[in-house]
């Protein structure tokens, strides 16, 4: 028993833990997509397709099938039937449009796309032969410049839940007309590809009895089984999918990505193992983030109050889905003006479907929205953070509902107190040290906090250890420690003895993770399932000789610790989980849970706003001579209601962040429009962040209670880290140099030409 006149060491929710799936990762346990052994295993190579946009007229495989080793090719002329209807293809996310069929006939809608897997007993058999599958084409007109798609722009579809209508209010046209101080600029910013760090891959495992295991890269593994189940005619008994770790994925695997696809028609055609992995070239030929144009016009009296708020945005698409995001609401949401109005569009051209992206719609319209606020408050001759203050709004300003909490304001404060910003010369130019010179920016982040059903299982035998386990996913935010910190915490059990299970559509039912909603709702329904264990324990302690615990009824009469159970009215009066277990008999006590929002949470879900706010700092030093920026402080303060593990959590805000340096200063994802594909496919050339451009940063998380926003109070930080902090540095080299840039990334070439 422990010593119980003291109050017991407890692990659990705000503890800073080490990852506990850190030492598999770095041992090299932890087995990724292509990682799995399987039987009999083939490999699959992808030929990619070289024009735009046509037809196929010819494929030649006679020298790919005399390579030694090379058992089958698939193209659209042999392939496995597959059903005619759109609904079958569909997956969670049900994006508006006819979604991408690979290999399904000779037409080609966008460069790189699939057009024959190569099978093979060895990968480098297969390799050599795809290299000479000689495809001929008949080509057709096609355009993947943004410019001029925008020719063909069209209003998007409502169906898609997660774009949300702008709400406008007043006559935002009349008030910005009417406006004394006014800002119109149209800003821009550049396709950006995810490049995680591994690649889509899939591993087959075909069992003898026709059942399958499907070992894929994606953020949901729920729902590329029902993908896969629907469109192969498997049930979901017969068909198993693991995503237990993944090497990021930043909204790439979201939806089920063309190599699961592949894997599981060529294992179902052979009926053996096959395992499909992308080149890093070929990962430029499916999501990314869209290619934006956004402008913002605002109005303000001499003070800096804002008066207008006008926003009209055009995002690219693809030719065969018409994907959207939420790229105009969020200044109006976060601002307070009686006039707002926001107009939305989509431009399709023939490029694959473009696609979430870490924090999707807001790293794009929030952050060029923050570069418009700096430029009015300059105008208005207006501090920038005080800019910000004259215009804060306590509620939701588009949707006129209040915030279930909104500590902004003390991010503001907190932030600008750990910067300095009090000790910013105002005026650009006038901050200079050496040849190089300084400028500070700030701007505001704003995202969602999401919480969506999701169930948990917790399974805790008689020798005191904990099995927790849901279908969610760990993307590389932490999730299988979030998920182990509250389960500790509810049990009292160290960390230790707990194991997470993640990552496996066998395991009770998860959403896709996505939109930084993972902790709180696969750790609310973790949650849950321990109480119940936990009820389950204090009923059972009751047959314990004696009864040490009374009468108590209630978790909230013991405390739990160590395997404990402790009396709170009387510490010294306490049982074991061991024995509570014996004496009822019991070698293992399993419960599951469904966290969701009940009657209460859906009416508050439409009568109050749920948000994470930032405040982002940003210092640049810049070489006027030689165009090179540094960036070299970053201070962001956020507001994400309660924090599960402040370790993993700051780990997220540092990753946005360096995202966010790469949006400012780096990736670009170049095409060319004659033929009709993205160049710089690979990352010599896709510039992105690397440790040399990585100074200080600082994280601060502010404190902010809140019981309304989800069941554990967390709100989320794997999106917020990024919003903004493209706008931060933006603005702080316009103080530093007086240039100001609308085009994002900006580059040194565009600082030069300047």
């Amino acid at each position: 028993m422990p010593d119980t006149r003291h109050e017991p060491i407890r692990v659990g929710i705000g503890t800073p833990l080490n990852r506990v799936d850190g030492e598999a990762k770095v041992t090299g346990q932890a087995q990724y997509a292509a990682e799995y052994p399987a039987a009999g295993l083939l490999h699959g190579v992808i030929v990619s397709g070289r024009i735009a946009r046509g037809r196929i007229t010819g494929i030649d495989e006679t020298a790919a099938r005399s390579v030694p080793g090379v058992v089958e090719v698939l193209t659209h002329r042999n392939r496995p039937h597959t059903p005619w209807l759109d609904r079958n293809y569909k997956d969670e996310l049900s994006i508006p449009g006819d979604p991408f069929r690979p290999l399904e006939s000779e037409e080609i809608q966008f460069s790189g796309q699939p057009v024959a897997l190569v099978l093979a007993e060895t990968f480098e058999a297969a390799r050599f032969a795809a290299s000479l599958i000689d495809v001929s084409y008949e080509a057709a007109p096609h355009n993947i410049d943004f410019e001029a798609s925008l020719a063909e722009k069209f209003l998007p579809s409502k169906k898609r839940n997660s774009y949300h209508e702008p709400k406008n209010h007043g006559d935002a046209d009349a008030a910005f007309d009417k406006a004394e101080l006014r800002h119109e600029a149209r800003y821009h910013l550049a396709v950006e590809h995810h490049n995680p760090m591994e690649m889509h891959a899939t591993t087959v495992d075909w069992h003898g009895d026709g059942t399958l295991t499907v070992y894929d890269k994606n953020q949901g593994s729920q729902g590329v089984q029902s993908y896969l189940c629907n469109i192969f005619g498997f049930s979901k008994k017969e068909l198993r999918v693991v995503n237990a770790y993944v090497g990021g994925a930043f909204g790439s695997g979201l939806r089920p990505q063309y190599q699961v696809y592949l894997a599981v028609m060529a294992a179902k055609h052979m009926q053996r193992s096959v395992r499909v992995v992308m080149t890093r070239q070929q990962m430029f030929t499916h999501a990314h983030r869209p290619e934006a144009v956004y402008t913002v016009k605002l109005g303000a009296e001499p003070t800096g109050k804002l008066t207008a708020i006008l926003g009209d945005a055009t995002t690219s698409t693809s030719r065969f889905e018409d994907n959207m995001e939420d790229v105009v609401i969020w200044g109006m949401i976060n601002y307070d003006s009686p006039n707002m109005k926001g107009e939305y569009s989509i431009a399709p051209r023939d490029t694959y479907t473009s696609a979430d992206m870490r924090a999707p719609g807001a790293a794009t319209g929030m952050t060029i929205f923050e570069i418009a606020m700096d430029e009015l408050a300059y105008k208005a001759g207006v501090d920038p953070l005080e800019f910000r203050m004259i215009n804060y709004s306590d509620i939701d300003a588009m949707y006129r509902t209040p915030f279930t909490s909104k500590a902004l304001r003390e991010a503001y404060r907190e932030g600008a107190a750990a910067f300095g910003w009090d000790r910013r010369s105002p005026e650009p130019r006038s901050m200079r040290e050496g040849r190089e010179l300084i400028g500070w920016g700030m701007a505001t982040g704003l995202w969602n906090a999401e919480f969506v059903e999701t169930s948990a299982r917790a399974r805790l035998t008689a020798d005191g250890r904990l099995e927790v386990a849901s279908a969610t996913s760990d993307i590389g935010t932490g999730t299988y420690t979030v998920l182990a910190l509250v389960a500790a915490d509810t049990l009292g059990l160290r960390p230790e003895r707990i194991t997470v299970r993640i990552g496996d559509s066998d395991l009770p039912h998860s959403q896709v993770e996505g939109g930084s909603r993972a902790a709180a709702s696969a750790g609310a329904a973790v949650q849950l399932a321990c109480q119940a264990v936990g009820a389950k324990l204090l009923a059972a302690a009751a047959k314990v000789e004696g009864k040490p615990l009374g009468d108590a009824r209630s978790l909230e009469d013991v405390t739990l610790t160590d395997g404990y159970m402790i009396l709170r009215s009387d510490p010294s009066k306490a049982v074991s989980f061991a024995d509570a277990m014996a004496a009822s008999g019991l070698d293992v006590i399993e419960e599951e849970a469904t966290a969701k929002p009940g009657l209460g949470d859906r009416i508050s879900q439409m009568t109050k706003s749920r948000n994470v706010h930032s405040a982002v700092f940003a210092e640049v030093r810049v070489d006027e001579d030689l165009g090179q920026v540094r960036v070299t402080r970053i201070v962001n303060a956020v507001a994400a209601g309660r924090i599960i593990n402040p370790k993993t959590a700051r780990s997220q805000i540092l990753g946005g962040v360096v995202m966010g340096m790469g949006m400012a200063l780096h990736e670009e994802t170049m095409g060319d429009p004659i033929l009709g594909r993205w160049m710089n496919h690979n990352l010599a050339e896709y510039h992105i962040p690397v440790n040399a451009d990585v100074h200080d940063i600082e994280v601060i998380f502010v404190d902010e209670p809140d019981p309304e926003v989800t069941p554990l109070g967390a709100k989320g930080v794997g999106e917020i880290g990024i919003i903004s902090t493209a706008a931060a540095i933006a603005n702080a080299i316009f103080h530093a140099t007086g240039q100001r840039h609308r085009n994002l990334p900006i580059t040194i070439d565009r600082l030069i030409a300047t």
